[in-house]
């Protein structure tokens, strides 16, 4: 059942006029799960949604305006417990003009579980470094492999190099080693940065190079992760891949134990 979103732009319930600058398709955003009225990351959130906002309209976000207005979101929506997505546009054309903020609640979702297949597909994202609006590649890639039985479309650039995930950063196991791909363009997520500190404070080695398919079989494991958490990969393009690893269970163990941060 997919539920309507409790949406509010610059705090305010959106009017029509307010809500059709969003139709022109150029703006970015952020997803996050909050639980308790607290969320895994913010500081990074934040930091992506003012860096994107310098980049795409000139001017820079308010961390603190940010909040304002989530808080407000789920006041307005009863939740403390929920998935929020945070839309940043800019109604007016000028260089430099006012950017609008716009906050919509869900009920709050996880990772369905068991274990992932996934799909490779030869797509890479426009401005990948983004989390930008108007994903059209991502979805249209992301159907064609849930039709075909697949849990995620993987995205590959040439000779099959291996970035990132339609909708997830994907990382390996080497032995003691999680390797992170080094394709470019692929978008550092947020889950992907918390879970770089959670593992360089439990003092897992971690490594960033090129990984192409080729290479998944020599791989001890794989896992994807996203807002909604982190999952183990079971095989990719039919190529099976060990699931057993202690490390796969200990990167999960460590995201569920990061520290959540207050809105």
């Amino acid at each position: 059942m997919t539920h309507a979103p409790f949406i509010e732009i610059d705090g305010r319930a959106p009017t029509v006029e307010a809500i059709a600058p969003t139709l022109a398709g150029y703006g970015h955003f952020t997803a996050m799960q909050v639980r308790g009225g607290r969320v895994r990351g913010l500081a990074f959130h934040l930091e992506r949604l003012d860096g994107a906002t310098r980049e795409l309209f000139g001017t820079g976000l308010d961390g603190e305006r940010v909040l304002e207005y989530v808080r407000h979101a789920l006041a307005g929506a009863g939740r403390e417990d929920a998935a929020v997505r945070i839309n940043v546009f800019q109604p007016g054309d000028a260089p430099g003009a006012p950017v609008a903020v716009l906050v919509a609640v869900r009920p709050p979702a996880g990772v369905e579980p068991g274990l992932k297949r996934l799909k490779s597909v030869p797509y890479q994202r426009p401005a990948a470094h983004l989390k930008h609006v108007g994903g059209f590649g991502q979805g249209y890639f992301g159907r064609r492999v849930a039709t075909a039985g697949y849990d995620e479309a993987l995205l590959v650039g040439p000779g099959g190099e291996i970035a990132e995930g339609s909708v997830t950063n994907i990382g390996f196991i080497d032995g003691e080693t999680v390797v992170w791909p080094s394709a470019v363009p692929y978008l550092r997520g947020i889950t992907l940065q918390v879970l770089e500190v959670a593992l360089e404070q439990a003092g897992v080695r971690q490594d960033r190079r090129p990984l192409r398919l080729a290479d998944i079989p020599s791989c001890d494991g794989a896992f994807i992760a996203n807002s909604r958490g982190t999952a183990i990969v079971s095989e990719i393009d039919g190529v099976p891949l060990p699931t057993t690893a202690k490390l796969l269970t200990q990167v999960g163990e460590l995201y569920d134990s990061a520290p959540w941060d207050t809105i």
